[in-house]
């Protein structure tokens, strides 16, 4: 979808579109981080953060955790594995299997980033400000089916919405799962203070000001919040937008692990000196000679790269970290129909090209099916998919794949590659333009195939179309940023 320019916010909070501020990095966004975390191979426990990505039981990084016997916790309040959605971030305490695949879950736990009215809309830079946090929406960001189209353009200001997913650096959200919630003035957020006033009892959590001078106020060692503490805050937000606090509480920020236990962590770089000295969600991070990478190199650790580190932990509380694997993002979208399935070989194919899924895929169903425990042994040959994937050397990987109800609608968005008029593709799919194929840049401004094909060659596109033999005839192709 091309996002144009638009913009929309409630008037009283139009300073709120200072879309990138932020005051400083948060932890995960999930628990209180005060439980002792656990291994695979030193006797203790281990300890899983990281979105959802299936379910049968609960997969996390690749793992799947069997929940039989485990305490499941979401917001607080005790919670069954029904109540767990694909794209939540969640922290999972058990014990792994010798082969680090399979694992036991003792305790599960969801805590949202945030919960409230989405007050303001950048449609342009894919953002939205929810209860004064930044929310940054991605092509993997998972909508539920309460909201349409499943998109940023499915919000609407004033929705109450909660927001699970990884925090930045800046204390901007990047979004894994967004929800519609029913109108509340309750409100809760989680994040890092700024400007804290303990004479007057106020401070800010990004772009939120919090005044707590009623509230309960626990687990702060002075007895009272400091800048840079991690908190969640509960209350209500009076006419200029300020959160008048019912309860504020100190999360800690590390995993807490000992040396006998061991971790898997996924988040953002949030802090960063080099690359055996960093923060992942808050977490400490250093680094060895025999350190694993994949994905990438030391060269590659930066803030606000997104990374899942494995590793024990030392007495001073740091993860040493004994591989590093760096996420790529999505920047392939399909929104048409299957071709076949290869569940032996983790495989589909659509559009003519062959997309592999991996441990890490994150499958849902919106389709009137609303299978629960949907996964690629569930799909079939004329499914309708809408994928997100990136390309690694030997093709496409699947990194969101949602089963909706069939529809007419095709469309292909990425890098436009072999690009000689009138023909492209994009990743993979062969993609062909005639006389009667609108061509639009990145505004939706009518422009014509000639400027289309001089500036398509590596740049963003998207089409909308229909399979005409093993090819997409495009009525529409459009530039994107």
């Amino acid at each position: 979808m091309n996002m144009h320019s638009t913009l929309r916010w409630i008037p009283a909070l139009s300073a709120l579109l200072a879309l990138g501020c932020g005051s400083g990095g948060g932890g995960s966004g999930v628990g209180d981080g005060d439980i002792t975390v656990g291994g695979i191979d030193r006797g203790g426990k281990t300890i899983s953060v990281g979105p959802v990505t299936g379910f049968g039981s609960v997969i996390v990084n690749g793992v799947r955790y069997s929940t039989t016997g485990a305490s499941i916790t979401v917001d607080d309040q005790p919670g069954s594995e029904s109540d767990l959605r694909v794209g939540q971030v969640v922290r999972v305490e058990g014990t792994l299997d010798a082969a680090g695949t399979t694992g036991t879950a003792s305790s599960i736990t969801f805590a949202d980033n945030v919960e409230g009215p989405v007050q303001a809309i950048d449609l342009a830079a894919a953002r939205i400000v929810v209860v004064g946090q930044t929310v940054r929406i991605g092509p993997t960001t998972s909508f539920d089916d309460g909201i349409a189209p499943r998109s940023i353009e499915g919000l609407a200001l004033g929705d109450v919405v909660e927001v699970s997913g990884l925090v930045g650096a800046d204390g901007v959200v990047a979004a894994t799962r967004i929800e519609r919630r029913s109108a509340s003035t309750a409100v809760e957020v989680q994040g890092t203070t700024s400007a804290v006033d303990t004479a007057a009892r106020r401070l800010r959590i990004n772009l939120l000001v919090v005044d707590y001078s009623n509230a309960q106020v626990s687990n702060f060692p002075s007895g009272q919040p400091a800048n840079g503490d991690l908190v969640e805050a509960h209350g209500v937000l009076n006419a200029s937008g300020e959160l008048v606090a019912t309860r504020i509480e100190r999360r800690s920020v590390s995993l807490s692990g000992t040396v006998d236990d061991s971790a898997e962590l996924e988040g953002l770089v949030t802090r960063f000196v080099s690359s055996a000295d960093f923060d992942v969600a808050g977490q400490r991070v250093t680094t060895t000679a025999v350190t694993v990478y994949e994905g990438g190199s030391p060269g590659t650790l930066a803030l606000d790269v997104k990374v899942e580190v494995e590793g024990g932990f030392d007495t001073a509380g740091r993860l040493i970290a004994r591989k590093v694997q760096f996420r790529q993002d999505s920047d392939v979208e399909i929104s048409a129909t299957v071709d076949s399935v290869n569940a032996a070989a983790s495989s589909f194919q659509i559009l003519g090209i062959t997309v592999r899924t991996n441990t890490l895929t994150r499958f849902e169903d919106q389709s009137s099916a609303d299978l629960e425990r949907f996964g690629l042994t569930d799909l079939r040959a004329g499914d309708y998919l809408e994928l997100r994937a990136y390309r690694d050397a030997t093709g496409l990987v699947a990194s969101l794949l949602e089963r909706d109800d069939a529809e007419d609608r095709l469309e292909v968005r990425g890098p436009a590659t072999a690009v000689a008029a009138p023909s492209f593709s994009v990743a993979g799919v062969s993609i062909t333009t005639d006389a009667q194929t609108e061509f639009r840049d990145n505004n939706g401004v009518s422009i014509t195939a000639a400027a289309f094909f001089s500036a398509a060659p590596g740049r963003d596109v998207e089409v909308r179309g229909r399979l005409v033999g093993n090819t997409v005839l495009a009525e529409r192709a459009e530039l994107e940023d």
